[in-house]
Order: C-alpha cells, then structure tokens, then sequence
C-alpha cells in the first residue's frame, strides 16, 4: 500500500479483468439496452451503457442478488433478445410497419423502450416482468453511480454535485496491530502457525486431517458491538481470547470514503442483502468492528418502558438490575458519548428547523465521536478516526490484554460433544471449527466456552448448522423497518446550508407519539450516497430521474422507523423471510406523513415519497387543504411482489431477537446469561439474544447487553481457577 493511498480493497477501479457472470452475448446486449434507456443522460452515460456498465451490471447481480431473481431476469433478458420474444413479453408495442415488422427490445427506439419498462413497474398480473424491473433498475443505477476510474473518480458526480470529501491521510499505527492476523496477506499455511505462535497461542498441525489445532480460554466468532464487547471484558480478566472475523481489518488511514468499494468490502453481501421477496433491503456490517464501524454514530440508551417490558412481561430481571444500569454507563463512557453537536449538517438542519417551526419536539442525537465532528461519510469508515467504533475502542482493550484477532476467518459450525454432566438433551460446546481465506488448512480451535457474536443474521443459520434445534433459533428477527421521504431545497433557501452529503450523519431526532405519548415511530435522517439514492429512488422516466439526480445534494431524504410487531426468520445463511404487521404499517404511515410536514415546515419547495410511481407534490402556492389532501394519499406501499400498482422499497439497519433471551427454553433461545439452553459452554453475545425490538437505534442496548453477559461469564470462569 503506497504512502497517501486507500486500502487496495477500498480503492477505486476495476477489481477484475475479467467476467464470470455467465450472462450470454444476446442477454448483455439487451441488458446494454436496458441500462440506456434507465440511465438518465449525465455526463459518461452515452459511453459507459454501451461498454462496461452491462457487464458490470451483470457481474454484480449474479454476485449479490437472490438466485431465483437472477433467474427471472436472465430469462427475460433472452426473451427481449429476440423478436418473437420481445413481442412475448412486451406486447404489440414491439410492433413496426416496416420489414420485419416486429423489433426485438434492442432495436426499439428509446420512447418505447422507456414505455416497456415504465409498464413492467406497474405490472400487477406478471409479476416476473416487475421483478426483472426492480433488479435491474437497482443495480443498473448503483453500478452507474458508484462506478469510479483508477482515479476514484466518476464523471457523472459533477452533474449531480457530489464529491468524496479530500481528506490528508496520516499514517500512523494502526489500533489493533499488536493483536491482529490478517490471513489476506499469508502466502502458505505456516504464515498463519508462525504468527499465532508468535502472539502466544498454542498451535499443533494435524497433517491427516489437514486442520490446525488451536487452543485458548474463549474463541469468539465475530467482532462487532456483541463480540467485540465480549473480546475486552473477558480479556482483561486475564482469559486467553481468540476472535474469530471473517471480515477485513481497515483503520482511518485505509478508508477512501468511496460508496462502491466501501459497501462492497464492509457490508454484509456488498450492502446489497435483501429478504426473499426482495421487499426489504437489509444493511449489515462486515468487517472488523462490525456495525459500529459503519453505523450513523447514534448512542441511545434503552428507554425505561423497554427495560420494564422485559423485565415484567418477558420475566428477565437483569433488565431491570443496577447492573444493567451501570452497565449502560461504562459503555457510554467508554466510547466516548457526547449529546453536544457544534455544527449540524444540511439534512439534520432541516429535521431540526421543520420541527421547531411546527412546534414539535427535537431531540440530540447522542453519538459516540467529539462534539465538532462533522464527517457525512462515517457508513464508509471514519476516515478521522473521530468515531470510536468497536475497532477503535473495545477491541483494542482486548488486544492490549492479549487477545488474537484473526480476521479472514469464517466459523463453519460449533463443536458439540455429549456431556454427562449436561443432562441428556444437553450437550456441552467444546470448540469451533473455521475456515481462512489463503490458507488450505482448516481450523479447529478448542477453548473452555464460546461466544458466538456474529450479529441477528450469521449468529442462528451457524447455531442450526452445529445441530442446534431450538424453536427460537432464527425466528423471532426483528429489522425496525424504515421507509424514506424527500424534500428539495434549492441554493437560493440560504436558512438551510449545505449539501444533503455533508456534516454529522444523524444528530437530531424527532419522536412521533400517539395521544397517549405512546411512541408510534421515529423520524431521522438518512446517509445516501448518489448511487444507494438512485437505486432506491423511484424511477418514472428517464428525463425525471436525471431531473432528481441533478437536485441530489440539495435534497434532504428523512425515514420513519417503526418498533415492529412484526417478525422474520433466518435459519440459513442471506435466505431472510420478514412479515410486517398491520400495526407497524399504520405506524410507518404516521411517521412519513409527519416527516413530511416537517420537510414542508423547514421550507421544502417539493416533497414526495419513494413510491415506484414518485408520489410528489409542489409545495409552493400550494393551498394547506391540498397538502393535507396529498398526505391522506401516503401509506406503507407493499414490495413489489404485491398486487398493488404501486409499491415501494423498506430498508433494515437494525437486526435483533434471532435468539432470543428468554426465561425458559420454550420463551427463548438462550437464558438470562446468554448460555444456550442445549449447549453448555455455548454463549451468545450480540444482537440476537434481544428480546423484542427496543424501537430506537440499538448500539447501546447490545453493547450493555454483552458487557453484562461476558462480565458474569468472566467471574464465572475465573472462580473456575481458583484452587
């Protein structure tokens, strides 16, 4: 890595030479044909549908989406590759009084292109052909947007006016590198024996079974706000601690601030995870750190009528204990959170002012960086080092006290034996068996316990993997549920400064209650890049969409969140099913029609939905009676598998409750200690072990959660050793 420069990962740029999407030349043709008529004419958009952006477009949706989607699309790609199934699936349209008669979809001109696919959005009967839509509009936009040459840079930026923010990399150590082993840089196998020996882990080679054998007091599978807790709590109590992260490390200095590369290395499928239906585009990280490396900075303690639910209906009395309390304390302390913001970016400004003009309450967003923090790009990394994220905070405790990061490492399934001492349906977790990129052998690393904190998503599909058969396992996934809102502020609005991609992420919030002061949702504001923008935007014409993309960074995008009554599952790995409830419809329904009377109060001169039919409306000159009317009109669309005409996309970046705690093994998955009720020596420290879903952002909540877990695991450990 040269002085001055991003990680190579992180970096802009072509990763590949070359292709393995399989998508046949006929399918990349009428795939090129797609992208022109979807992509709005920006600066590179003439020459860039015609060259890589079809193979680009490919490459990622074999990669990331849904197999079945994928399917369906290169289906109807080879049907539009021709002209008999061009007049198939498109209709008469296709139809030309000159010889042939019938024009396959590459040969139509662009109107009727453009009238296909603006068709296929409203289809309620094919379903596939709205299908094929939605995929290929997402990810067509998103490789269009977050495409960068060798320069990290891409054209079509400066018609919308974006630009990654110039930041003077300082090299410097990096946090964790007296603890970590990175197995992207091993060159054979003995790299990955030599350095564990050299950090003080005994190792043995079993040449039979082709596995290294590993062991310690704790492995812990994962590093973010569950594990990472866990790594330094238990570390400093004197344990031997292995953590085990199939992600990459990245520091300050490796950041690029780049929203292609950056969600492709550091989230969960390259940020594009969806549930099966495609309903519900889900975020999670990936990396060291896990979600606290990329979150929006909030630090919101768990409100007091959660703690009391739990603890009364849901019979946990740690919930309701000193500990706890004092628990939430050291966490706030410890990383470091402040409620006093210096300076407030566009999109919180508005939030901010659209509620005092309305005489609503808004509330600080407490954050986990200094008060004069002002980075709009901390979901791709904090390229400041201001944002004390796991990384940069409770694992460094951890490897200050010994602990052995090993990252590149994927947990394939726990080792369970049988254990007299355990009962007969009880066996007892001994170990962990993992997998390293670069290197041939596996591991299998036996500790005293183990702590899976691999997050509400990869923690229950590894649990049911190892043969684990709770009921709970992997039921119960709460996701707080968003959908989005816009309003566009031209330069002339000088109340308001800024650009919607500039300045602190998420340092206001606005509360909306019920008559009862009940708490129906929460209004923030959204981190979008131009690309998660475009993909997520409606698109109802090609001219339209290069009419919103040139009002990007004057346009505040707000969400309402929901505590969902409703629920999903996910036994196996990225296969996620998730049902909405009518309550948490009527509750997202109330929030956006009140994150856009706020939008319309901070000035807005138009407002709208994400609605596949871009539902908007003008708000100058427009009559209070009109905008009330219009308001009547929003509601929580279904996906785009309904039968609706109009759907819309909801968005996850809070998963919970996959495991949950419970007071018996009938309520829960794991007791009030995190110890799974089928395996001794078996904890589980993360997200998941939730009860139900808290409502607010849920950092806090995890990490007080862990911290109580893995502090009555250490005493319980180390009264183990006393003689």
């Amino acid at each position: 890595m040269k002085e001055g420069e991003a990680h190579p990962l992180l970096k802009g740029g072509s990763k590949s030479t070359s292709y393995s999407h399989g998508f046949s030349p006929s399918q990349i043709q009428s795939l090129a044909a797609v992208c022109e008529t979807l992509i709005p004419p920006l600066t590179l958009a003439d020459d860039f549908h015609n060259s890589s952006c079809p193979h680009e477009v490919a490459e990622l949706m074999a990669k990331r989406a849904v197999p079945k989607a994928v399917l369906i699309v290169r289906l109807v790609l080879s049907f539009l590759s021709s002209r008999l199934g061009t007049l198939l699936v498109c209709g008469l349209i296709c139809l030309d009084w000159r010889w042939p008669l019938v024009r396959s979809f590459p040969e139509l001109p662009l109107k009727k292109r453009e009238a296909i696919l603006q068709r296929w959005s409203r289809e309620t009967f094919l379903l596939p052909l709205r299908i094929s839509f939605l995929l290929l509009k997402i990810i067509s936009l998103y490789v269009f947007f977050s495409w960068t040459d060798e320069n990290s840079n891409n054209p079509a930026w400066k018609a919308i006016g974006y630009e990654v923010e110039s930041i003077e990399r300082q090299r410097k150590e990096r946090p964790l590198a007296k603890g970590i082993i990175e197995t992207m840089n091993a060159k054979d196998d003995s790299f990955l024996k030599e350095s564990l020996i050299q950090k003080g882990i005994p190792v043995t080679e079993d040449p039979n079974g082709n596995t290294y054998k590993i062991t310690c007091d704790v492995v812990i599978v994962g590093s973010g706000c569950g594990g990472g807790v866990a790594a330094s709590v238990l570390a400093k109590s004197g344990l031997k601690v292995v953590v085990v992260e199939k992600g990459h490390y990245f520091a300050a200095q490796d950041y690029s601030g780049l929203e292609g590369s950056s969600m492709e290395e550091l989230y969960e499928s390259g940020g594009m995870l969806t549930t099966q239906d495609g309903k519900i585009m889900i975020l999670a990280g990936a990396t060291v750190g896990g979600g606290s490396s990329v979150n929006w900075s909030a630090c919101i303690r768990t409100p007091d009528y959660i703690l009391k639910e739990w603890c009364t209906e849901k019979k946990l009395r740690i919930f309701n204990s000193s500990e706890y309390q004092s628990a939430m304390d050291f966490v706030c302390e410890r990383i470091g959170v402040t409620e006093t913001c210096v300076e407030e970016g566009f999109q919180n400004r508005v939030l901010r002012m659209g509620c005092e003009n309305l005489g609503l309450k808004v509330e600080p967003a407490p954050r986990n960086c200094s008060a004069d923090h002002y980075c709009g790009s901390c979901c791709y990394g904090c390229r400041r080092g201001d944002k004390k994220g796991t990384e940069n905070t409770w694992l460094v405790d951890a490897v200050n006290n010994g602990a052995v990061i090993l990252t590149g490492c994927e947990a394939e399934r726990f080792i369970l034996v049988n254990d007299d001492d355990c009962g007969k349906a009880r066996k007892r977790c001994v170990g962990v068996i993992a997998k390293q990129e670069n290197v041939g052998k596996k591991l299998e690393i036996g500790a005293r316990v183990v702590v899976s904190g691999g997050g509400s998503l990869l923690t229950p599909p590894l649990l049911i993997a190892s043969g684990l058969e709770n009921n709970n396992i992997g039921r119960n996934l709460h996701l707080h549920p968003v959908l989005f809102v816009w309003g566009y502020f031209p330069d002339s609005q000088m109340e308001v400064k800024g650009k919607s991609y500039e300045g602190g992420i998420l340092t206001s919030l606005h509360q909306v209650k019920d008559q009862d002061s009940n708490v129906q949702a929460i209004v923030e504001a959204a981190s979008m890049g131009p690309a998660a923008f475009a993909s997520l935007f409606p698109w109802v014409s090609r001219r339209e969409m290069e009419e919103r993309m040139t009002k990007y960074a004057r346009t505040a995008v707000l969400f309402a969140l929901s505590r969902d009554e409703g629920s999903g599952c996910v036994v196996k790995r990225g296969e996620i099913r998730y049902w909405l409830s009518g309550a948490d419809k009527e509750n997202l329904k109330t929030g956006l029609r009140e994150a856009l009377r706020i939008l319309i109060a901070a000035g807005a001169v138009e407002v709208g939905t994400f609605r596949s039919d871009g539902q908007k409306i003008r708000c100058e000159g427009t009559k209070n009676a009109e905008v009330e009317e219009f308001l009547e009109t929003v509601t929580a669309a279904g996906g785009a598998r309904s039968r609706s005409e109009y759907w819309t996309i909801y968005c996850s970046a809070h998963q919970m409750g996959s495991c949950r705690m419970g007071a018996n093994e009938e309520e829960g998955a794991v007791d009030e200690n995190g110890e799974c009720w089928e395996a001794k020596g078996l904890f589980v420290c993360d997200a998941s072990v939730l009860p139900s879903a808290i409502g607010v952002n849920p950092m806090i909540t995890i990490q007080s959660t862990a911290y109580c877990i893995s502090t009555a695991l250490a005493n319980s450990l180390n009264k183990q050793r006393l003689p």
